[in-house]
């Protein structure tokens, strides 16, 4: 079994327990108030393996299992065969770094929490659209595939208003800053990753 699979198989387990018993749901969730005045960090992290609800889990799942698979090879070249272990590394802190904007924002806020993995699973997406910016990116309400780099533009530029707006219950801010650490890590790890990117978009044409 891959990597990809086992993190996605751990964190359907650990969010269905969580549903299941809310004392475990209270201890994981990311409340920023009990990171900051009792020095829970470890919510940081074990916040990215909770979800609100099953639509929420199997988004995410799926995402991370479409673009995890690939990551995993691409970390499986660049590290020597030990993909798996890089890519456990990244996704956490993925998670960990996608997670520090809302306890800075919110660490004075009991009431305010945080759950999933979309901070991870966007690093991961991210990351794939920097190797394949042409590759054609699906959403369920639109019926043709959008290139990568420019639903990777159109996401960021999403995700920067609605934090900003402050509204809704999703935590913008994880998918913002967790989509550009998986960017600025592959670019840091690949440099090469960045001209090859521009070339390929450069050859993209609509029609």
């Amino acid at each position: 079994m891959s990597i990809t699979l086992i993190i996605i198989v751990v964190t359907v387990i650990i969010s269905v327990a969580a549903w299941n018993n809310y004392s475990l749901m209270n201890r994981w969730i990311m409340n920023p108030y009990q990171v900051a005045s009792r020095g829970q960090y470890y919510r940081l992290i074990t916040s990215g393996f909770l979800h609100a609800d099953w639509g929420h889990l199997f988004f995410n799942m799926l995402s991370l299992y479409f673009f995890g698979g690939f990551i995993e090879q691409v970390f499986t070249m660049l590290f020597e065969g030990s993909g798996g272990p890089y890519l456990i590394g990244f996704y956490l802190v993925a998670i960990l770094v996608s997670d520090i904007p809302s306890f800075l924002k919110h660490r004075n806020d009991p009431g305010y929490n945080s759950l999933g993995a979309s901070g991870g699973v966007s690093a991961v997406i991210f990351a794939a659209i920097l190797f394949r910016p042409l590759t054609p990116i699906y959403l369920y309400f639109i019926p043709i595939g959008i290139p990568g780099f420019i639903f990777g533009a159109l996401y960021l530029a999403y995700s920067y208003y609605e934090s900003r707006r402050g509204a809704g219950n999703v935590n913008h801010d994880a998918h913002f800053y967790g989509a550009l650490f998986g960017v600025v890590f592959m670019i840091i790890v690949y440099p090469e990753v960045l001209p090859s990117f521009f070339e390929q978009i450069a050859g993209w044409r609509l029609f």
